[in-house]
């Protein structure tokens, strides 16, 4: 049975949180605003992933230059699932596109991407399922920062907090510390594109 691809993140009625990690530059101005703002471009595609330990896994605990600052991006769920919409897969997928010209096609014109990557545990090893990441292009990026954040956190400090427990032989104690996520479920249209299958 092949893993399953799941969406698990920490979500109410009507936001969902992301997470992110940066320079301090660019964390520090968005904190300030409360949006993205200048150093953060407009104009390259942004990931964002609502899996907090795969952040940890890709940043490495927020050790790796440019990823220094980690921050918890609260954006509509609506908003959310406008991404979802328009996002085509990564790579090509034969139960969701007629040819891999169709996917190609559809690749090469989508302003959201959506790629899959085994979840990772606390301690970075991978998990039997997979965690999503979506790429919002500079065409969608102005309804992002204008219009779907909510809020921004700043989840540095919880960081160095856990992983400071977690070196320190005190896996239990990090655990507690680790943001509640559960599975969500888009919309079934959107699922299937995505392989997501209940």
């Amino acid at each position: 049975m092949p893993a399953p691809h799941e969406i698990r993140a920490t979500y109410d009625r009507d936001n969902i949180v992301m997470y992110q990690a940066y320079s301090p530059a660019i964390a520090d101005a968005a904190l300030k605003a409360q949006t993205f703002v200048p150093p953060f471009s407009m104009e390259r595609m942004t990931w964002i992933k609502p899996s907090f330990l795969w952040l940890m896994h890709r940043s490495n605990w927020g050790s790796k230059n440019g990823q220094e600052r980690t921050l918890a991006v609260t954006i509509s769920r609506s908003g959310w699932e406008e991404a979802l919409s328009k996002a085509v897969l990564t790579v090509y997928e034969p139960s969701v596109f007629k040819s891999k010209t169709d996917w190609d096609e559809r690749f090469q014109n989508s302003e959201v991407h959506v790629q899959w990557d085994p979840e990772r545990n606390l301690r970075g090893a991978s998990l039997n399922w997979y965690s999503i990441q979506v790429g919002i292009s500079r065409h969608v990026i102005r309804e992002f920062v204008d219009d779907w954040i909510q809020k921004i956190e700043d989840f540095t400090p919880r960081v160095a907090k856990i992983h400071t427990l977690l070196r320190s032989g005190k896996a239990d104690e990090a655990k507690r510390h680790l943001p509640v996520e559960r599975v969500y479920t888009p919309p079934a249209a959107i699922a299937r594109r995505l392989l997501i299958h209940s």
